[in-house]
């Protein structure tokens, strides 16, 4: 249900602002994304497995929460990281 370790550290690079940069809302809000996707593809097979989903929940509100820190300090980056992931419609 996690994610491996070289897709994180894929995302990481991918994601980040400089060198070395594992901290950034962009960085968080990319990996928590992975993570999300994965637990709802879990969901599709395990349809009773409510404290996974419980921790789905706590992470999909702790992505909206990054996301309203990013909104709310830059636009620009915020616009750029829903681009990138396609996270609205």
């Amino acid at each position: 249900m996690s994610i491996t370790a070289e897709r994180k550290q894929e995302l990481i690079t991918e994601h980040a602002r400089g060198e070395g940069d594992t901290g950034s809302p962009e960085v968080q809000v990319a990996i928590l994304t992975d993570r999300i996707t994965t637990l709802t593809e879990h969901f599709k097979g395990h349809h009773k497995d409510n404290h996974s989903r419980r921790g789905l929940l706590m992470m999909v509100n702790k992505r909206r929460s990054l996301l309203d820190y990013l909104k709310k300090k830059d636009a620009a980056r915020y616009a750029e990281i829903i681009a990138k992931l396609g996270l609205r419609k």
